[in-house]
C-alpha cells in the first residue's frame, strides 16, 4: 500500500509519449530521454523557475504540473529536493504574508464567511471586503472604463511594466485622482498623477522582509531620509488619520505595525496556518530592533505531512494545449524578459554608470536566419510591431535566438529612450486563476528602419534628451551619453548642446560632423553624427569630460593605437568581451576560472560568470572548425 496524494492518478493520466513531448517543446528526443534518466537517477533534485513559467496564460498550469511531479517522486520537504520558484520581487513573501495581493486578505486569510468575519473582528472593522478584489490587469481595465475614480500608485510603474502599457496610459489619463508615491521624482506613471509623494527608498526604510524559504529578517535604515521622503507605513497613516481613522491607524513606529501583523496571523489560529506568530506578538520595542532573522511555520511538507485536513498533497491534474501556430499578419513570436544588470523599469538601476555597460540599449535580439530573411542588419534600427502598439530597437543578431521568435528586454521607459518601450507590445491576456499576465509569447512582426544619420552625444552634469527618431540615454561617470539616430537634417541637435567655445569639423562626403563644447578650456560635451562613415568608440570621449582638450578631442581616441574592448561583461572589474576573447586565445584558458585568475572577471559578484562560460563555449566551438 502506498499513501499516494489525492489527485495522484488523475494527474499522471495522460497520453504523452516521448516523442509528443519532445515535439511540443522543441527538443531533441534523445536529450529528453537522457532528462528523464537523469531525473529519475538523482532524488534529490530542486526544480527553479522563475518568469519564464510565471509570466504565462497557462502559468498556474505549468507550476502544478512542477509540483505534481515532485509529489509524484516525493521530492518535496527534504533537504535538496523542492520545487524551488524564483520570484520577481525581493519581498514577495512578505507581501503575501500582509495581503498584498487583490486575491487574500492579510494573514494568510482568504474570502470564505469565517475569515471574513475574523478579520473583521480582529479590526473591529464596520465593513469587510467579501470577495477578491481587482487584479492589475482586470484594475486598469476598469479605470480606462470610468469605473475607478481614484487611484494610488506605490512602488511601481505601470505605465511600462504593465502589457498593453498604451491602454494603461490612456487609463491614467482619465483616472480624476491618481496619486503616486515613487523615490524618483520623474518616472512615466508620475506623468500621470495629480499627487506625488515622496517615498522612503530601500536603504531609507525600517522593516521586516520575508525570502522565500519564509524566513523573516529586520531591515534596517542605513542611510537617513533625504528631504521630505517618508517611509509608505508613516505615509499611509497620515493619510488614514486625516480620512478620520485616527484610532485604527495609531502607530508610532515600525515595531507597533509588526505588533499587529503578528497578532493577526495568530488570532484564531487553530492550526490551520502555518503563518502563527504569536510568540513575536508582543515583544518590546527594544526586542523588535534587535529581532533576529528567523523562519516561521518550521519544515512544512517534512514527514509527508501536508496543510491539508488529512493531511495529504493534492494533485491538480493539467492538460497540454496546442501550442499558437504563426499568424499571416504577425509571423513571429515575441518573448520579453531582463537584462541581467537592470531592474524592472530601470528607475534606479538605469542612474549607474557600471550596471549601463553591459547593454546600454534596449536590443531586439533575432536569428541570423530570420533576419537575413526580413532585411535586418546588425546594430541597425528596427520596429516591433504588435496589434497592441508599436515601438523602435537596436537589433542584435544572435545565434543562439531560436528561430521565429524575438526577444526584447522590459527595462527601457520614456524616461531613457525613444524606443524600446517593450510594455506596449504584449497582449492584456491573463492566467484565469492567478491573474499573471501572458508576457513570454506575443504574436509580432518586425521591419527594418532606414535612417539618414546616426552618431551619439556625451554630456557632462545634466543633459537634454535629443529631439529625433532615436535618442537612448546612457548613464556615464560625470554625466550622459546618448546614441542617436534619425531622419532629415541632424543640425537640429546643436539645440540640446550646452554653451561654451565650440570646436567643429565636418567632411561633407560623409556626411560627418564632430563638435566639441569647452568651457574654460574643460570638455563638456561632444556630438558626432555621420551619414555613412564610422564613429569612434566612447569610451575614451566618456573619460575626457571635465578634461582639459584642445582641437585632438575632434579625433575621438587617444594618441597612438586604441583597443575597442567591447561590451563590458563584468560590470565589477570593467572587462570587455574583446579583452576576454583576447585572453582567451593568447593564455590558452580553458574554464571560468582561468578567466577569473587572468582578469579577475566573473571573481566578485558572479553574475556574469554565465556569460563567460558562453563565451568560452563558442571560442573553443571556433577553435575546433578552424
Amino acid at each position: 500500500h502506498v499513501d499516494v496524494p489525492v489527485g495522484f492518478w488523475d494527474a499522471l493520466d495522460n497520453d504523452q509519449d516521448l516523442w509528443t513531448v519532445a515535439r511540443t517543446c522543441d527538443v531533441a528526443p534523445a536529450d529528453l530521454q537522457r532528462f528523464y534518466d537523469l531525473f529519475a537517477a538523482t532524488p534529490r533534485t530542486v526544480t527553479l523557475f522563475s518568469q519564464g513559467i510565471n509570466q504565462s496564460i497557462r502559468g498556474t498550469d505549468k507550476v502544478n504540473a512542477i509540483i505534481n511531479l515532485h509529489l509524484a517522486t516525493g521530492r518535496i520537504g527534504k533537504a535538496g529536493a523542492a520545487p524551488f520558484s524564483i520570484t520577481g520581487q525581493p519581498n514577495a513573501m512578505g507581501g503575501r504574508e500582509v495581503g498584498g495581493l487583490a486575491s487574500t486578505l492579510a494573514a494568510h486569510r482568504g474570502f470564505g464567511e469565517e475569515d471574513v468575519a475574523d478579520v473583521g473582528r480582529f479590526w473591529a472593522a464596520e465593513r469587510m471586503a467579501t470577495k477578491p478584489g481587482l487584479k492589475a490587469v482586470d484594475l486598469f481595465r476598469e479605470l480606462g472604463e470610468g469605473r475607478i475614480k481614484a487611484l494610488w500608485v506605490m512602488a511601481t510603474n505601470p505605465a511600462v511594466s504593465l502589457p498593453d502599457a498604451g491602454r494603461v496610459r490612456e487609463a491614467l489619463e482619465r483616472c480624476p485622482f491618481v496619486v503616486v508615491s515613487d523615490v524618483i521624482g520623474q518616472t512615466d506613471t508620475s506623468r500621470h498623477a495629480h499627487v506625488r509623494l515622496p517615498a522612503a527608498a530601500w536603504g531609507e526604510k525600517d522593516g521586516t522582509v520575508t525570502n522565500s524559504e519564509r524566513r523573516i529578517s529586520r531591515q534596517r535604515a542605513v542611510l537617513p531620509l533625504p528631504g521630505e521622503a517618508k517611509p509608505d507605513w508613516w505615509i499611509i497613516k497620515e493619510v488614514a488619520c486625516r480620512m478620520g481613522w485616527r484610532t485604527a491607524f495609531g502607530y508610532d513606529r515600525p515595531a507597533d505595525v509588526w505588533r499587529e501583523h503578528a497578532r493577526l496571523t495568530a488570532y484564531r489560529n487553530d492550526g490551520a496556518r502555518l503563518l502563527n506568530l504569536r510568540d513575536k506578538a508582543v515583544i518590546g520595542n527594544e526586542v523588535y530592533d534587535e529581532m533576529a532573522p528567523f523562519q516561521w511555520g518550521g519544515t512544512p511538507f517534512a514527514m509527508g505531512r501536508f496543510s491539508t485536513e488529512d493531511g495529504k498533497a493534492r494533485m491538480i491534474a493539467v492538460a497540454q494545449r496546442t501550442t499558437e501556430a504563426p499568424l499571416r499578419d504577425w509571423p513571429m513570436l515575441l518573448n520579453t524578459g531582463r537584462y541581467r544588470d537592470q531592474w524592472h523599469t530601470m528607475t534606479r538601476t538605469g542612474l549607474s554608470p557600471k550596471l549601463a555597460r553591459h547593454r546600454e540599449e534596449p536590443l531586439v535580439e533575432i536569428n541570423p536566419e530570420d533576419a537575413a530573411a526580413l532585411g535586418l542588419e546588425d546594430r541597425a534600427l528596427a520596429r516591433v510591431r504588435t496589434p497592441q502598439g508599436d515601438t523602435l530597437f537596436r537589433v542584435a543578431i544572435e545565434a543562439g535566438q531560436r528561430r521565429g521568435e524575438m526577444f526584447t528586454p522590459i527595462h527601457w521607459t520614456d524616461q531613457q529612450s525613444t524606443g524600446g518601450r517593450t510594455g506596449l507590445l504584449p497582449r492584456p491576456l491573463v492566467d484565469p486563476h492567478s491573474g499573471q499576465p501572458g508576457f513570454k509569447i506575443t504574436p509580432a512582426r518586425i521591419e527594418p528602419v532606414a535612417v539618414d544619420w546616426r552618431g551619439f552625444l556625451i554630456v557632462h552634469g545634466e543633459a537634454t534628451a535629443p529631439s529625433c527618431l532615436w535618442a537612448t540615454r546612457v548613464a556615464v561617470s560625470g554625466g550622459a551619453s546618448f546614441e542617436i539616430a534619425g531622419l532629415g537634417d541632424a543640425r537640429s541637435l546643436d539645440e540640446v548642446l550646452p554653451k561654451g567655445e565650440r570646436i567643429e569639423a565636418s567632411d561633407p562626403a560623409r556626411g560627418t560632423r564632430r563638435v566639441a563644447i569647452l568651457r574654460e578650456g574643460r570638455l563638456v560635451a561632444v556630438l558626432f553624427v555621420t551619414r555613412n562613415g564610422e564613429l569612434p568608440a566612447r569610451d575614451w570621449l566618456i573619460s575626457q569630460l571635465n578634461e582639459p582638450q584642445g582641437l585632438q578631442v575632434l579625433a575621438g581616441r587617444a594618441p597612438g593605437a586604441q583597443v575597442d574592448q567591447g561590451p563590458v561583461i563584468c560590470v565589477c572589474f570593467g572587462v570587455g568581451l574583446q579583452r576576454i576573447v583576447t585572453a582567451i586565445r593568447e593564455q590558452q584558458l580553458t574554464d571560468v576560472a582561468a578567466i577569473g585568475a587572468a582578469l579577475g572577471a566573473g571573481t566578485n559578484c558572479g553574475s556574469c560568470r554565465p556569460a563567460l562560460s558562453q563565451i568560452l563555449a563558442a571560442q573553443t566551438k571556433e577553435a575546433l572548425h578552424a
